[in-house]
């Protein structure tokens, strides 16, 4: 039994006519005719009774309609999927974050995309650490990365979505809390709330990075694997922390006052990472919808 055996057959069930049942095939009628014999010597039973004046079902042949209407309709939704998916109408794109600086934007984007590609499924991946995230979209494990990195990764093509400036946080009636702006050199004494060296962080690295840069090395009391448990942390006066404005932004942070940093009047930059010539007709979709959900910020750079 061939798909085109019940085409015919739903052709001539529906028309209950073998001359329009051609007509509507585009075929001649005794083509037709000697398909609906072949399926009916395949199946074994006569689908149609046949006069000079009429043509009926028979019982195999309404037996039949259900069916065949049942394997055409699943051809139909298969090659709909297939049509869908090579033009990004359909899918599945993994994207990575890490903390809650990327709260906002992930909102944004996933608004827009779902607005425009309800049939693209954007799941949403936890990550520790932007490099981690780097590392998972180069190895294919994720499609896409809110990230932040000095140095262009192989393999990585990326595109500024937000503009952040370093802070430090204290704890509220600090010495510090209040102030417009302060240094790194005047946090030399400071006990510090810091994440973890390993698995590296970009936030991490620009914060031993300044310090050296003031002329100390930092005092490091307590680590914290991620954002939220610095910030818990500072609440609580072990320590003080070195974070950027759209982490504290985007969580609930009673007993804590931003201040900036000097070392921040210079933007540093979160950027939408992709892998190299990834193909993906869905991913392709979600990038175009990112332009509008996250313009790259003015005065950002274009490339990296």
């Amino acid at each position: 039994m061939e798909f085109h055996h019940l085409k015919a057959f739903l052709a001539v069930a529906e028309e209950l006519h073998f001359g329009r049942a051609a007509e509507r095939m585009h075929m001649a009628q005794p083509p037709l005719s000697r398909t609906i014999k072949q399926l009916e010597r395949e199946l074994g039973a006569q689908l149609f009774e046949r006069t000079t004046r009429s043509v009926r079902l028979t019982t195999a042949g309404q037996a039949l309609v259900r069916p065949a209407t049942d394997v055409l309709e699943g051809v139909r939704v298969a090659r709909s999927a297939v049509r869908a998916a090579g033009v990004g109408e359909t899918g599945r794109v993994r994207l990575g974050f890490a903390g809650p600086s990327s709260h906002v934007l992930i909102s944004q984007l996933a608004r827009i995309v779902r607005q425009r590609h309800p049939g693209i499924e954007l799941s949403l991946q936890s990550v520790t650490y932007a490099y981690e995230g780097l590392r998972e979209v180069v190895d294919g494990a994720m499609d896409l990365a809110f990230v932040r990195f000095s140095v262009q990764p192989v393999g990585i093509v990326s595109r500024v979505v937000a503009a952040e400036r370093y802070v430090l946080a204290v704890p509220t009636g600090h010495r510090l809390a209040g102030r417009e702006e302060v240094s790194m050199a005047d946090c030399r004494e400071e006990a510090f709330v810091a994440l973890p060296a390993d698995p590296g962080s970009s936030v991490r690295d620009a914060f031993v990075r300044s310090c050296h840069e003031a002329g100390f090395a930092p005092d490091i009391v307590q680590s914290a694997p991620d954002s939220w448990t610095a910030i818990a942390l500072v609440a609580a006066g072990v320590g003080v922390t070195f974070t950027v404005d759209t982490a504290v932004a985007n969580m609930q942070a009673d007993g804590i006052a931003v201040v900036p940093l000097v070392e921040g009047r210079d933007p540093v930059y979160a950027r939408l990472a992709w892998r190299e010539g990834d193909n993906n007709p869905a991913l392709r979709e979600v990038l175009i919808a990112s332009e509008e959900a996250l313009p790259t910020p003015e005065g950002a750079p274009v490339g990296f």
